[in-house]
């Protein structure tokens, strides 16, 4: 049986991936956590199989909350299960140390599958990135001016695309506006543009928004 710790800050999202999971045969929702501390404080309390993890977390972002998970417990596998499209986290979640990366836009049977697959030890990336990564192989890969910047520069571009005021970008990072702005200035100096217009073009171009 594969014991599942789901984490996510809706009930609905939580209930329907419970129904789902405690159908099969071999997968059991032991544990359901709806916000990142709290994720981490179960899993150093109980013993869970595989972490099904939200990277939209309200208290803190799941990439931190995915390093500081492997951190206490480098064997855990995590998976992650994201609204957001495999462009925008999947590359930056797997250097994270996730086993793997879906989209909540996936059929249960792919989730089920997956969930079999990172138990086991292996990763799982969905048939589309692993086409994308290997025709950038054969190209001769180059990141994207984007995939060149840090988690909080990330999140800060991605802010920034979506209309976010500095003293917003901070409060949904929980940081000083002054350091928000840091980060606003290295991420224009590592992707090279003048101003935020810019930094929101690149955003949409590359469809790093909803």
């Amino acid at each position: 049986m594969i014991d599942i710790l789901v984490v996510d800050d809706h009930a609905l999202i939580r209930k329907g991936m419970k129904q789902i999971l405690n159908d099969t045969e071999d997968i059991r929702v032991t544990g359901e956590a709806e916000n990142g501390m709290q994720a981490i404080k179960m899993t150093q309390e109980n013993i869970y199989d595989l972490v099904l993890l939200d990277i939209s977390m309200p208290d803190k972002n799941g990439i931190d909350v995915l390093k500081q998970l492997k951190l206490n417990n480098p064997q855990l596998p995590v998976l992650i299960l994201s609204m957001h499209e495999e462009n925008q986290y999947a590359l930056r979640s797997l250097k994270a140390g996730a086993a793997g990366y879906l989209s909540k836009q996936s059929a249960p049977t792919q989730l089920v599958n997956a969930i079999r697959q990172v138990a086991c030890g292996k990763k799982y990336i969905s048939n589309e990135l692993a086409e994308e990564l290997a025709n950038g192989l054969s190209q001769g890969y180059q990141e994207l001016l984007h995939q060149t910047l840090s988690n909080r520069e990330y999140q800060t571009l991605c802010l920034m695309a979506s209309g976010k005021s500095l003293s917003e970008m901070a409060e949904a990072l929980s940081l000083s506006a002054k350091t928000v702005s840091v980060y606003r200035a290295r991420l224009l100096e590592k992707m090279k543009l003048k101003n935020n217009a810019e930094a929101v073009r690149y955003a949409i171009m590359n469809h790093l928004i909803e």
